[in-house]
């Protein structure tokens, strides 16, 4: 994931190619394959990665850098130095002597295209520089096609706890896998998001990069940033440190989403509840909704407050309500009947707690419909895929979704539910 160097604007002006080594021998096995592709071999420079950093400092950077890392007591380190003075749209390949995957893992995560280790050859560079120029000659992922208008789903738990996230992976894997559409997910829980955990995945440094650097956000940063999860579907996430804030005017966050309804022809996004109270315009340009609850009485609360809201602040969005990890009859908190006349309109899909296969899908690292297509859950959540693409095919997301009249005041729910809690007791 190429997070730092990200892409703003053209690059023919740049250019094309530089280098910084840090023995004659590199300089050397770099030279004959320069002029073959034709750049200049007075671009080869000495000095490694630091004078890399001095140089690009006070002048323009190419469209692609070579550096060496030998000289370098902590490379990764280093490297986001480097990502601060590159311009947007610089791809970088380094090369080093240290034989680490750990390594090579952060550094390809912190935003460099490729780590060689040396010594490397002449058709290793070959490759690097052909897979570089690939790069910025634009995205590679598959764009929307014109007959599938663009479906972007956010999903919404009610409350912590109650499996959005694990719903949002799986119906992000379905829209690829049995939709066979392109899909991006979007985690927008910068702290603490599982989207790339939950598919086994480095979530790297693309999301933080775009909410400090909204301007940064093109097509081609898509591409780079992104994680690909298999060939139809690319996860976009963080994992910040808990103690760096980060800040946003939500620029950044629709951004993101204008730049994906262009590259995928589904976006599903893992969208935290304190979020529409910080960014509501989040849901202009949402299809559909999954609200994602459970049958207690904390949830059901949250859960009239979030419909409601969303009734006021997103008209357009097709509302669908999943009840999660429910228990056996008469274990729940409240029953399926007295949540549903609370909330005032059916739950669309009841899915039955099973801890047994939860535990499986998050050991493998892979979506829970994955894990479970062959019992009951994944079905379940195959046909709920299913309705969300129906919907927008079909033209009928656009409205609220069914009765979503809600109750207005809080007052009138607690006077209601206990009495019907004290039914089941």
């Amino acid at each position: 994931m190429n997070a730092p160097f990200n892409p703003r604007g053209s690059a023919a002006l740049r250019e094309p190619f530089a280098a910084f080594v840090c023995d004659e021998a590199t300089a050397d096995l770099l030279k004959p394959v320069v002029s073959e592709l034709g750049w200049a071999q007075e671009r080869i420079g000495k000095g490694g990665l630091r004078n890399a950093v001095q140089t690009l400092s006070v002048s323009a950077s190419p469209n692609i850098l070579f550096v060496d890392l030998s000289e370098s007591g902590d490379p990764l380190n280093d490297i986001n130095a480097l990502a601060e003075v590159c311009e947007p749209g610089t791809v970088v390949i380094a090369a080093g002597q240290v034989n680490d995957v750990r390594l090579y893992r952060d550094l390809v995560a912190s935003g460099i295209q490729d780590y060689l280790l040396k010594p490397f050859s002449v058709d290793q560079m070959r490759d690097a520089l052909a897979h570089a120029q690939m790069t910025i000659a634009g995205p590679r992922i598959a764009e929307a096609t014109p007959d599938r208008p663009h479906l972007t789903t956010a999903v919404i738990g009610v409350r912590g706890g109650v499996g959005a996230s694990s719903i949002a992976s799986s119906i992000a894997w379905l829209f690829g896998e049995k939709g066979h559409r392109s899909t991006a997910l979007l985690d927008l829980d910068v702290h603490f998001g599982t989207g790339a955990l939950s598919l086994d995945l480095e979530p790297g440094r693309g999301l933080t990069d775009a909410i400090e650097n909204p301007s940064r956000i093109d097509g081609l940063f898509i591409e780079r940033a992104m994680v690909k999860a298999n060939e139809r579907l690319a996860v976009l996430s963080a994992e910040a440190p808990i103690n760096q804030p980060l800040t946003s005017d939500g620029a950044a966050f629709f951004q993101l989403q204008e730049e994906m309804r262009a590259a995928f022809e589904c976006t599903v996004i893992d969208l935290p509840r304190n979020m529409l109270i910080q960014h509501p315009h989040l849901l202009n340009e949402v299809q559909t909704a999954v609200v994602v609850t459970e049958f207690t009485l904390a949830a059901t609360r949250d859960a009239i407050r979030i419909l409601s809201w969303l009734k006021a602040n997103a008209p357009q969005t097709k509302v669908m309500v999943v009840a999660n990890r429910v228990p056996p009859p008469g274990v729940s908190e409240i029953s399926q009947k007295d949540f549903e006349t609370s909330i005032e309109r059916k739950v669309d899909l009841i899915l039955p707690l099973d801890q047994k296969l939860a535990a499986q899908s998050a050991k493998l690292g892979k979506p829970l419909a994955e894990v479970a297509r062959a019992g009951k859950i994944g079905p379940l959540l195959g046909g709920l895929a299913a309705r969300l693409i129906a919907s927008v095919d079909s033209g009928d997301a656009g409205a609220a979704g069914g009765k979503t009249s809600l109750l207005g005041k809080l007052g009138d729910f607690r006077n209601r539910l206990p009495r019907r809690k004290a039914k089941q007791a």
